[in-house]
């Protein structure tokens, strides 16, 4: 693609252009007895309808960085917003595009995220440092862009919404690494920790679907937690202390449906992995899991288009050199296993531990970012399960169906200062950890845990 021409300006632009726009309108300054409209999106969640690449995501318009942009795909009908956090009293947007600018936009107000209101109609626009009169009042605004003034998309070095009120959530602030030895290897290329557990018993219980209901549920087999039952609660399993994941801080609980071959359940005796990662581009914004969230990941009523489509879907089942099958496949090579990989959604509403369906509280990312209505980004959770099966599995089955009615479920139970510091490391530092919170090929990176599971200071 070519390279498109960057205006470079400074800040002073916004003040020197709200004094020109009070002048030539005949609007008076406000006086020191109210407040002052200042800028109130720099640094919140911005969302969009579409990025041009992973470092051109909505969030980099907001950032308070003049050299990072926000860049669309190359199509009319797109759209920006930013929440801000709280209702606002909205005076204005004062805009800097890129070369690529909006001929045509309205900006627009909402309480919710989506019923909009439009306080403001640009038609003739003709990009470079812009300001735009909007009055309002709401929590979210949003720059709904409909016509381009370039074959490009659009792409805006700054959107700063002036105003007063909304409200400021505390940045994100990960401990930092070591500083790297000269020459040593400091590429991202993961951002990941290990949470390794093996197989503890199977009930037909589901404490999240069916709480309190012993036996109501298909049967699961549980890893973690060794308490865990149709009864469990949080309370119940910090009470427990014990479990059979590697960190011993990790009290979570995990299951799954059981795998049958005929009648006889089919266990791994071996470690199971399950990673946390980051499911957002921008990795650093993840924050641990708040004590006691649970959810139910993918759906023992999924059809296999449905389970081969769902976002949370990776490589399917997979044995010997067979990959990305959507269903258990009917033979594996002697000696080889059964795996299966899927992902959790990683966007939490940061209300809600859980809800009436176990994953309305819960979403997947948008173009790699969190959205308005989920906009805590976690860890993504990723299961990667192992089982002895091979030789003809036409007779094995999950206990909720075909290999496509596969689902997993997490109650989370970890001791906060340890999956902080973990998050932290691994997942905001860039790295690929096992258990300990130790990247292999980064050795200088240093670890969380030492050889006795305990915090390093």
């Amino acid at each position: 693609m070519p390279t498109r021409p960057r205006a470079r300006t400074t800040r002073p632009w916004l003040a020197g252009a709200l004094c020109a726009v009070l002048v030539a309108t005949g609007v008076a300054i406000a006086s020191s007895a109210s407040a002052a409209p200042v800028n109130i999106s720099q640094g919140k969640l911005a969302t969009s309808s579409s990025a041009e690449g992973p470092d051109f995501t909505a969030s980099k318009a907001v950032d308070g960085n003049g050299t990072t942009r926000w860049a669309s795909q190359f199509s009319d009908a797109q759209w920006i917003q930013v929440d801000l956090g709280a209702t606002a009293t909205v005076d204005r947007v004062e805009l800097r595009w890129e070369a690529a600018y909006a001929k045509a936009f309205q900006v627009q107000l909402s309480p919710n995220g989506t019923t909009w209101t439009t306080v403001a109609t640009v038609s003739n626009g003709t990009g470079g440092n812009q300001t735009v009169a909007a009055s309002g009042t709401g929590r979210y605004l949003r720059l709904n862009l409909t016509a381009r003034g370039t074959g490009y998309g659009y792409s805006l070095w700054d959107l700063a919404v002036l105003g007063t009120g909304g409200a400021t959530t505390p940045a994100h602030t990960p401990k930092p690494l070591p500083p790297a030895p000269p020459g040593a290897d400091t590429s991202v290329t993961h951002h990941e920790f290990q949470a390794n557990c093996t197989p503890t018993h199977t009930l037909n219980d589901d404490p999240i679907v069916y709480p309190g209901q012993a036996g109501a549920s298909h049967s699961h087999t549980f890893l973690g937690n060794r308490s865990t039952n149709a009864n469990t609660t949080t309370a119940s399993l910090l009470a427990a202390n014990s479990t059979s994941c590697t960190v011993p801080q990790d009290e979570s609980a995990y299951w799954f449906p059981t795998l049958m071959r005929g009648e006889t359940k089919v266990i791994a005796s071996n470690e199971q992995t399950i990673y946390y990662k980051a499911g957002i581009i921008d990795y650093k914004k993840v924050v641990p899991f708040p004590q006691g969230l649970r959810f139910l990941v993918g759906s023992m009523t999924a059809t296999k288009d449905e389970f081969r489509t769902a976002p949370g879907a990776v490589e399917g089942f997979e044995c010997g050199n067979s990959s990305f099958n959507w269903d258990i496949p009917a033979s594996c090579p002697i000696g080889s296993q059964l795996n299966v990989r899927y992902q959790a959604p990683s966007c939490w509403d940061g209300i809600n531990l859980d809800s009436a369906n176990h994953k309305s509280h819960m979403a997947y990312p948008v173009n790699g970012e969190c959205t308005a209505t989920h906009p805590v980004a976690v860890p993504m959770i990723e299961f990667k399960l192992s089982w002895p099966a091979d030789g003809n599995m036409s007779d094995v089955r999950f206990s909720s169906g075909r290999g496509f009615s596969f689902h997993y479920d997490f109650f989370n139970a970890w001791d906060p200062a340890v999956l902080q510091a973990l998050t932290e490391h691994c997942i905001n530092g860039g790295l690929q950890c096992n258990p300990r919170g130790y990247d292999l090929y980064k050795p200088w990176a240093g670890a969380v845990l030492d050889a006795n599971y305990q915090l390093i200071p």
